[in-house]
């Protein structure tokens, strides 16, 4: 976007630039809602930390097959190369931000993604999400656009060069346009998504009852975690009880549209297995099918209680390899950790096969 923005600029003016850069994107909250996806099946390397999270958060947050971390990644090296200064990542045509996007570009896409009161481009958090949801509408038009081509790529030229442009050329524009300048940035996007491309976050293989929701529960990896929250359709706003959901004195449970333990484990194993809504309601739905800890398989049921023989308050499902895909607790997301870690290794109550 950056390189296109000062050529087309220094021939129309960067007020209608910023005007058409929009032009004809379809904007629905039904894009970027949180479902399952493909980005667990896809890792990332070469990405700075700061940056990995969110790519990973904005992918998840996609419905679109064609969306893919290492698509971000590559995206966002050849926006501004992970720069976040104002000094480097400041274009000649005003496009700002590690995702390049001019001020009145990024109105239409701005939240508020990392929490901290302000919705700003220049935010690795807010900038990457609100880049994601500008992709994932685009990849959405595109495959309902009917032109020819890698939808990717025409979607790579709508955030490039305005989906009016698309449109004027029904697929990507040619070499001509622009000096060729919109139609390298695909390539060279397209062409550098291999270097970002990681080994899977969890291989998981075969199929049946606990593979399958195996799959589903890390396909919700970076979901946020939501006192109350989830259940067999899919993340939803928690609560606040007196006790839990509070972070910092606050009510966040409220607010925030994610899952509980409980209620990933029962997205996960849905519809298939219609697990109860509690921890400890899973754990006496299942108990009389208990597994060893030396004989777990992916896919099992984890449950920890007070002091190992209390009442049991946390439930997550074992990704193999000694690790558990877990909605942990407020202020954090749905992850992937070692079972040792995972809660107080004293807790630790049980396993069962659903």
């Amino acid at each position: 976007m950056k390189v296109l923005m000062g050529a087309v600029a220094a021939v129309i003016g960067l007020v209608v630039l910023a005007l058409l850069a929009v032009v004809g994107v379809v904007i629905g909250d039904d894009d970027a809602s949180a479902a399952e996806s493909t980005s667990a099946s896809g890792g990332l390397k070469g990405v700075p930390a700061e940056f990995s999270k969110w790519i990973l958060k904005a992918d998840e947050a996609c419905k679109q097959q064609e969306m893919t971390p290492a698509l971000l990644a590559a995206q966002l090296w050849q926006e501004s190369k992970f720069k976040t200064s104002k000094e480097e990542a400041t274009s000649e045509a005003g496009a700002q931000g590690p995702a390049q996007f001019l001020p009145s570009t990024y109105a239409t896409w701005a939240r508020d993604d990392d929490g901290n009161g302000e919705a700003s481009l220049w935010d690795v958090g807010d900038a990457v999400m609100a880049q994601g949801r500008m992709m994932c509408s685009l990849l959405k038009q595109a495959k309902s656009s009917g032109y020819p081509g890698d939808v990717r790529a025409l979607a790579l030229a709508g955030y490039n060069a305005g989906w009016y442009r698309v449109q004027q050329y029904k697929g990507v524009p040619p070499k001509r346009f622009a000096k060729g300048e919109t139609f390298n940035y695909v390539q060279i996007i397209l062409s550098t998504m291999p270097r970002f491309q990681g080994p899977s976050l969890i291989q998981v293989s075969g199929h049946g009852s606990g593979a399958d929701a195996l799959r589903k529960a890390v396909g919700r990896i970076g979901t946020p975690y939501a006192w109350g929250g989830g259940g067999p359709s899919g993340p939803s706003k928690g609560f606040c009880d007196g006790t839990n959901g509070y972070l910092n004195g606050d009510c966040v449970a409220s607010s925030t549209t994610g899952f509980d333990c409980s209620g990933l484990t029962q997205y996960a194993f849905a519809p298939k297995l219609k697990l109860p809504r509690t921890a400890s309601a899973q754990y006496g739905a299942t108990s009389d099918r208990p597994v060893s800890r030396s004989d777990l398989k992916e896919g099992d049921l984890l449950f920890w209680s007070h002091g190992g023989s209390g009442s049991i308050y946390h439930v997550a499902i074992y990704a193999g390899d000694g690790n558990v895909v877990q909605a942990p607790r407020t202020g954090r997301d749905v992850e992937l950790a070692p079972l040792t870690s995972a809660m107080p290794e004293r807790d630790y109550y049980g396993a069962t096969r659903p």
